[in-house]
C-alpha cells in the first residue's frame, strides 16, 4: 500500500495534516468522507513523489480494463441492472486495484451518481477521459450498450496495434543491450588485463590506437560505477523533467525532429487521435467536446496542444479540417480526408479511414526502418569489437614479427 500526505478540513474550517496508507486515493477520500472531513489535497510520499501530483494514480492496465468492460457489457445486454452488474464484477475481480475502483463506483452509483461521474470521481487518472466521456455520451443518448461496445472495439484495435509495434522493437532492443554489455565487459575487464601485461613488459613504444584503448580501459576500470551511477541519475532527472510542461514539449520537439522516427511518431499519434475522435462522434458526442477529449488523450504534447488550440476555432464556426490545417502539425492527408468527411456528412467513417491508413503506414515504415537498423547495429558491434581487439593484439603481433625477423 502507498503512503500519502493528506490535508483535510472539518465543518468549522480547521485544517489538519495526516499521513495515511491506502491502496488508492479514492479509498483515502472515502475514508475521510465517512468521518465528515473534506479532503483538500492528497500527495504521495516517497523518493519520487513531488508536490503538484495530488490525486495522481496509476492507470488500470488496458488488457484488464477491456476484459472488465466486455464482461460488464455482456451483463447489461443480458438485462442485468447496472448496480447489480457492478456488484457481481467487483466480487469476481481478481485484481485488487481494479476491484477497489469497481467497488467505489458501485457505492457511488448506489447513492445516485451517474456511471460516468462515478468512474471519474472514483478513479481520477486511473481510467482515461475518453472512457468517462464515452459513458456520458451513452447515458445522454440512452444507448449505453452500443457506445460501450464501440469503445471496447476501439481499445482492442489500439491494444493490438501497440503490441505489434512493441514486438517489432524487441529484436533491436536486444541487439543494443548485447552491444552495450559486450563493450562494457571489454573496457572494464579485458582491456585492464592487457594493460597489466604491457606494464610488466615495460614496452613504452605502443601504437597510438593501443594507448588510446588502454586509457579508456583505465578510466572504465576505476570509474565504471561512478559513470553508471551518473547515467542512472541523469536518466531519473530526465524522466522527472519529462513530466513537466516544458520538459514534455522539449522532448516531443526533439522526438519529432529525428529523421524517419519523428515521422513515424507523428503518424502514430494522429492515428490515435483519429480513432478516438471517430469513437466519440459515433457515440453521439458533440464535435467540440469530442475534440477536447481526443486532444487530451494524445501522448504527444505538441500535437495535444495543437488540437486543444483548434477547439476555440471550431467553436467560432470554422471547419475542423481548416482548424487542424492551421495548426501546422497535422499531415496533409489527415486534414484533407477530414474535409471530405465534413462535406459528405460522414466524418466518423472518414476519421476511421485516416486511422487505418496511418496505422498501416506506420507499420510499413517501422518494418522498413528496422530492416535497416538491425544490420547497422551488427556492423557497428563488429567494428567496435574488432577495433578494440586489433588495438590490444597489435603490439603482440609486432613483437612476434620482430622476434621472427631476428
Amino acid at each position: 500500500m502507498a503512503e500519502y500526505l493528506v490535508h483535510t478540513a472539518d465543518e468549522r474550517g480547521h485544517v489538519s495534516e495526516h499521513v495515511e496508507h491506502a491502496a488508492t486515493v479514492a479509498e483515502l477520500r472515502d475514508r475521510f468522507a465517512q468521518q465528515g472531513l473534506l479532503v483538500t489535497s492528497v500527495k504521495p510520499r516517497g523518493l519520487l513523489g513531488k508536490a503538484g501530483t495530488a490525486g495522481r494514480q496509476k492507470r488500470v492496465k488496458l488488457e484488464q480494463f477491456i476484459i472488465f468492460n466486455q464482461q460488464f457489457l455482456t451483463l447489461i445486454r443480458a438485462g442485468l441492472p447496472i448496480l447489480q452488474g457492478l456488484d457481481l464484477l467487483a466480487r469476481r475481480q481478481k485484481n485488487k486495484y481494479l476491484r477497489s475502483i469497481v467497488e467505489n463506483v458501485h457505492e457511488r452509483v448506489r447513492t445516485g451518481e451517474l456511471l460516468s461521474e462515478a468512474f471519474r470521481h472514483a478513479a481520477p487518472g486511473a481510467v482515461s477521459k475518453v472512457y468517462t466521456t464515452t459513458l456520458l455520451a451513452g447515458e445522454k443518448s440512452g444507448n449505453l450498450e452500443e457506445v460501450l461496445g464501440r469503445f471496447i472495439a476501439f481499445q482492442r484495435l489500439a491494444l493490438s496495434f501497440r503490441k505489434k509495434l512493441l514486438a517489432s522493437l524487441i529484436y533491436p532492443a536486444l541487439l543494443v543491450t548485447m552491444v552495450t554489455l559486450m563493450f562494457t565487459f571489454l573496457l572494464s575487464y579485458v582491456v585492464p588485463q592487457f594493460q597489466s601485461l604491457y606494464s610488466q613488459l615495460g614496452n613504452g613504444s605502443l601504437p597510438a590506437i593501443t594507448l588510446f584503448v588502454l586509457g579508456v580501459g583505465e578510466v572504465a576500470k576505476h570509474w565504471i560505477f561512478l559513470i553508471l551511477g551518473g547515467l542512472a541519475l541523469a536518466f531519473v532527472l530526465l524522466w522527472r523533467w519529462s513530466k513537466t510542461e516544458s520538459g514534455s514539449i522539449a522532448i516531443d520537439r526533439f522526438r519529432l525532429a529525428v529523421p524517419l522516427a519523428g515521422d513515424i511518431w507523428l503518424k502514430y499519434q494522429v492515428a490515435i487521435f483519429s480513432r478516438t475522435m471517430a469513437t466519440l462522434l459515433s457515440g453521439g458526442l458533440p464535435l467540440v467536446q469530442a475534440l477536447e477529449t481526443a486532444g487530451s488523450a494524445i501522448e504527444s504534447k505538441l500535437l495535444s496542444n495543437a488540437v486543444l488550440d483548434s477547439v476555440q476555432k471550431v467553436r467560432e464556426g470554422r471547419s475542423l479540417s481548416r482548424s487542424l490545417e492551421e495548426t501546422g502539425v497535422f499531415p496533409e492527408l489527415a486534414y484533407e480526408m477530414v474535409e471530405v468527411g465534413e462535406s459528405t456528412g460522414a466524418l466518423p467513417a472518414m476519421l476511421t479511414s485516416v486511422a487505418e491508413f496511418l496505422e498501416e503506414d506506420v507499420q510499413t515504415a517501422l518494418t522498413a526502418a528496422l530492416s535497416l537498423i538491425e544490420p547497422v547495429i551488427l556492423i557497428v558491434m563488429g567494428a567496435v569489437v574488432a577495433t578494440v581487439l586489433i588495438a590490444l593484439y597489435l603490439p603482440i603481433f609486432s613483437l612476434g614479427a620482430q622476434a621472427g625477423g631476428a
